[in-house]
Order: structure tokens, then C-alpha cells, then sequence
């Protein structure tokens, strides 16, 4: 038992020394004589990827032509959305795709000024990633295309003034608001105070609006420059109110928000001459209505109002565009004629604020679907003793049209009224 055991260990012994011996040899013998390691797998470079081809987008031709690009190679369908380019049907708006990759698509527009558009590419809408300029709505941002040729919006060799965003607290509505502010060639190194005039967007925008696609800023500086408007700051606030009631139904919320918070703010960090004769409001279609809603119940605080394409939306619910096949009653927007004039009887009825209200300007486009409101709301003025002034002009319901107003209606504001011969 013994003697075997001992040549058991002497077996082990004898092969683990040789074992040793083999490692030691290896491990003796020069790097280039050992077993070589696997080579590991190697695989081929990625391919660099394909830099995009070099396009321009919008490219602007004679004739006041546009032709919109976008590089969507892996697009099945594309096509370019633009509102307010009249007679742009959807057949005309389809892109046409490139071999490479590229869609494209001329459209004609109705007169020189500035374009909101975007991309639907296949279903999904989408600025243009070629062009810098953008516009603001509500719940959306525009690429924006302009079509130079029109005075006053053009920019041009005039002295400019500034636009700020401007963001305070709104304690009437409890959340921090912004609102643009135009100050006038001048303001900054000056000491001089100036009217104020309130200017208000429709639904569906923002305080941007009236400057990124309105060019307010530029009529402004173009009126001024040439002496029809006297300078003046500009106010732009925001018409709609987030986490609030929307649209039309959200206007006594914005009425307070200007009334408690916006012109007090602007009275007290920007030099402007209080008093009714110095100040002035206006507004364009839901802009138009809150306009009313605060300009007249605060009559003694406005001497000039002006509702473009516009009225008291709601108070004539007869007159109201209607879906097709629908019937029954029109649903409710708000007060009616009667109930608004009974609400607000005891302004409406003040000799002396009706004699202080310099002027009370309307103007609707032939084809604009609130036309029918504008007409209504102008009777109902001129029953109630008022004097409007009511201007029927071409077109619809677009900018092309909101900036010729402001061009026609700002040069109005805070001059004199005109003294009758009956006076001389």
C-alpha cells in the first residue's frame, strides 16, 4: 500500500516537473518563436455619410414667385402650407421630388410682404431648416418668407426703432406674461414722452405676430419717418391666456390682464403721456372683439379705437359662419347685442365719453367671413349714438390685409380732430 503510493506521488512529481519545465522552455524561447495570439476581427470603416446637396430655401423671383425647398429624400409626399397666400389650392401647394432628393415648388403670391408657410412631409409639419426667419402663433412656429416691394413695410433707409420682450407678472391672471413693446426712432437717447397706441393679435397667435409677420415695427418707422404718423409706443400683448379659458372665451381674463396689469406697467417704466387723448387701441378679428371689451367699457381711458375684420364676435349669432347641414340654434360665443349694450348701458349712454372718443375705425375685407359681425356691430354702434367710421376694403381674412389697416389707421392717431367750419 505504501510502496504504491509512493509511486503514485512519484508520477504526479514527475509530470507536473515536466510540465514546469515545458513553461519554462516557452517561456525562454524569443517573442517572435511563440504560438501567435488570434488576430482579432477587423471590420471595414463606416461609410461617411452623404452630405446633404446645397439648396437655397425660400428663393424669391420676379413677380413676387416663391419656390420652397427641402431635402426629404426618404419623403413620400410633401407639400408646402402658406395661408395667406391667396388662391394657393392644395394641387398647387404638392412638392415635386428631385433625383436628388430634393422638392421643390413655385407658387405665385397676390402682393409683395411677408408669408407664413411650413412643410407637411408626410403628414408631419415642419419649418423650413434652410431659412433663419420664424413667426410665432400660439401653438406653433412659421418659417416666414418675404417678398420685398411694398412700402411702408419694406425695410428701407429710415431711422429705426427698437422692439423689445418684454415679461412681467400678471397679478390679475397669476403667471408671468410677455408682450412686445415698439419705442419709436429716438426713445433711448431722448427724454421726450410719447402717446401710447395698444395693438392686439388674433386667435390663434401670440404677441410676436404683429411684428415677425404684421411688420408693425417697419410701418411704424416708415409712417414716422415720412411725417404721416406722429412717434408713438406701440404695445403688443399676448390675446390668449395658457392654462386658461381659450380663445373668445378668455376675453374678460385678457380685458383685466390689460386693464390691471399691462398698461399700468407700461405707464410706469416707459415715458409715455397718460390721459385718454394719448391713448389708443385696436385690434384684428379676436383682437378686434377684445378690443371692444376693453377699449369701450373704459371709454373715458381711449380716445382712438380701431377693430379690424371684426366686431363683437358672438352678439350676433345669426350672422355666424355655420358648419354645412348644420341646425338648430347657433351655439353661444358670448353676449349677445342686447345683453352686451345692457351690460355696459351706463357707458354707452355718457354724453361726455362719447364726445372725447376722437375716432371709432372699421374696416373688413368684402370676403372675409366676419364681415356680416362688422356690419352689425357698426349699426349697432351708430343706434346707440356713436359715429364709426367703416371702411369695406377687398380681400379676406389675412395679414395682406391687416397690414394695410395699421398702415391706414395708425396716421389717424393723436392728432388733432379737424375743426368744422360751423367753428371758424
Amino acid at each position: 500500500m505504501v510502496q504504491s503510493g509512493s509511486r503514485r506521488i512519484a508520477r504526479r512529481f514527475v509530470s507536473t516537473a515536466a510540465h514546469a519545465a515545458t513553461v519554462l522552455v516557452l517561456g525562454s524561447l524569443p517573442l517572435a518563436a511563440q504560438a501567435p495570439a488570434p488576430a482579432p476581427a477587423t471590420q471595414a470603416p463606416a461609410a461617411a455619410p452623404a452630405r446633404p446637396p446645397q439648396y437655397v430655401s425660400p428663393e424669391i423671383g420676379d413677380g413676387g414667385r416663391i419656390t420652397f425647398r427641402l431635402h426629404a429624400p426618404k419623403a413620400q409626399a410633401v407639400r408646402v402650407s402658406a395661408g395667406d397666400i391667396v388662391g394657393l389650392t392644395r394641387e398647387a401647394a404638392q412638392m415635386t421630388k428631385g433625383e436628388n432628393g430634393i422638392w421643390a415648388v413655385t407658387v405665385s403670391t397676390p402682393e409683395a410682404g411677408a408669408y407664413r408657410y411650413n412643410f407637411d412631409v408626410d403628414g408631419v409639419a415642419t419649418i423650413d431648416p434652410r431659412n433663419p426667419a420664424t413667426s410665432e402663433s400660439f401653438q406653433n412656429t412659421w418659417s416666414v418668407a418675404y417678398v420685398p416691394g411694398a412700402q411702408p413695410w419694406d425695410t428701407t433707409e429710415v431711422p429705426h426703432g427698437a422692439v423689445a420682450r418684454v415679461t412681467y407678472k400678471s397679478t390679475s391672471l397669476g403667471q408671468f406674461r410677455r408682450m412686445h413693446v415698439y419705442t419709436p426712432p429716438g426713445y433711448e437717447n431722448g427724454t421726450a414722452s410719447y402717446p401710447v397706441f395698444y395693438l392686439l393679435h388674433g386667435a390663434g397667435d401670440s404677441d410676436d405676430a404683429w411684428t415677425s409677420v404684421g411688420r408693425a415695427n417697419f410701418i411704424l418707422d416708415s409712417l414716422i419717418a415720412s411725417g404721416k404718423a406722429v412717434p408713438m409706443i406701440v404695445v403688443m400683448p399676448a390675446g390668449h391666456i395658457r392654462g386658461g379659458a381659450p380663445g373668445m372665451q378668455g376675453t374678460q381674463d385678457v380685458v383685466n390682464d390689460i386693464m390691471k396689469d399691462i398698461k399700468p406697467y407700461i405707464e410706469s417704466h416707459y415715458r409715455v403721456k397718460k390721459g385718454r387723448a394719448s391713448t389708443a387701441m385696436a385690434g384684428l378679428s379676436m383682437g378686434g372683439h377684445q378690443t371692444l371689451n376693453a377699449a369701450i367699457p373704459h371709454l373715458g381711458d381711449f380716445a382712438y379705437v380701431g377693430v379690424y375684420s371684426s366686431g363683437l364676435i358672438g352678439a350676433f349669432p345669426d350672422l355666424m359662419p355655420r358648419p354645412p347641414g348644420a341646425t338648430g340654434p347657433a351655439p353661444r360665443m358670448g353676449a349677445t347685442a342686447d345683453e352686451w349694450s345692457a351690460t355696459h348701458a351706463a357707458v354707452l349712454a355718457d354724453p361726455g365719453l362719447k364726445k372725447g372718443l376722437q375716432l371709432l375705425w372699421f374696416a373688413t375685407g368684402k370676403d372675409d367671413f366676419l364681415l356680416g359681425t362688422t356690419k352689425a356691430t357698426v349699426a349697432m354702434f351708430e343706434k346707440l349714438g356713436f359715429s364709426p367710421v367703416y371702411r369695406e376694403t377687398d380681400g379676406g381674412h389675412t395679414w395682406i390685409k391687416w397690414r394695410h389697416y395699421l398702415t391706414e389707421f395708425a396716421p389717424m392717431l393723436f392728432k388733432p380732430a379737424p375743426t368744422s367750419s360751423a367753428s371758424r
